[in-house]
């Protein structure tokens, strides 16, 4: 079984690939670094509830259908 870390990162970057956004670009429209962007999508860092969704803001979703996202990647 996967992380909850990684499996939400691999959705995040899942995610981000479908919509055609390169990660800096990406992590421009959550306002975060793009190295921290990094780690998220590698699983290697714990977010925040208000991390969550700034990145479903940008990625145009739910923060509930982001995790629901995540959940598919387990």
């Amino acid at each position: 079984m996967k992380s909850p870390q990684f499996a939400f990162g691999r959705a995040v970057r899942r995610l981000r690939v479908k919509q055609g956004l390169s990660q800096e670009r990406f992590a421009q429209l959550a306002k975060v670094d793009r190295t921290y962007m990094s780690e998220i999508e590698r699983g290697v860092t714990n977010i925040s509830l208000a991390m969550a969704e700034r990145i479903a803001r940008a990625l145009g979703i739910l923060v509930s259908e982001l995790l629901a996202e995540s959940e598919q990647e387990k």
